[in-house]
């Protein structure tokens, strides 16, 4: 592949940041439990309130991995257009989960976990990295936010 675009700014990568996680609906959630075994998985989401909210079952790997580990690493986009994001995990039960949050993912996915089956918990990553960069020449630049405050 030929780079023919100049890098970005740091403040045109953190509007695109968040453009893409007000606008997409997809994200591959990073895992692992207590013995290191991995787990990755695609789960719809919205950010909402500075945090991306998303639910899963808490009986799966991917469940328990973010209720009992309490971080995750999600990915947006393919190698040209990255998007990584370390974040802390709180976990909520259909009860327990602000009507804001809920009401947030329901409108953007259709979808409200709290009418499926018990088993559904809600989780808010709040990020404390984050980077972002199209391709190797930007590389350099590519944290965007570090210890929870954005760099930009």
């Amino acid at each position: 592949m030929k780079i023919t675009k100049p890098a970005r700014s740091p403040e045109q990568r953190k509007r695109d940041v968040l453009d893409r996680l007000e606008r997409e609906r997809d994200v591959w959630v990073a895992t692992a439990d207590d013995g290191g075994l991995p787990c990755l998985v695609p789960l719809w989401f919205v950010w909402h309130a500075d945090a991306v909210w998303l639910s899963t079952r808490i009986t799966n790997p991917t469940g328990r991995n973010l209720r009992d580990g309490g971080r995750a690493r999600l990915a947006l986009g393919d190698t040209q257009d990255v998007v990584l994001l370390d974040g802390e995990v709180t976990a909520c039960s259909p009860a327990d989960v602000p009507e804001a949050a809920a009401g947030a993912l329901r409108a953007k996915t259709g979808w409200d976990p709290r009418g499926d089956s018990p088993s559904y918990a809600f989780f808010r990553i709040r990020p404390y990295a984050v980077q972002a960069w199209h391709g190797t020449h930007e590389l350099r630049g590519r944290h965007l936010m570090r210890g929870g405050v954005w760099a930009v």
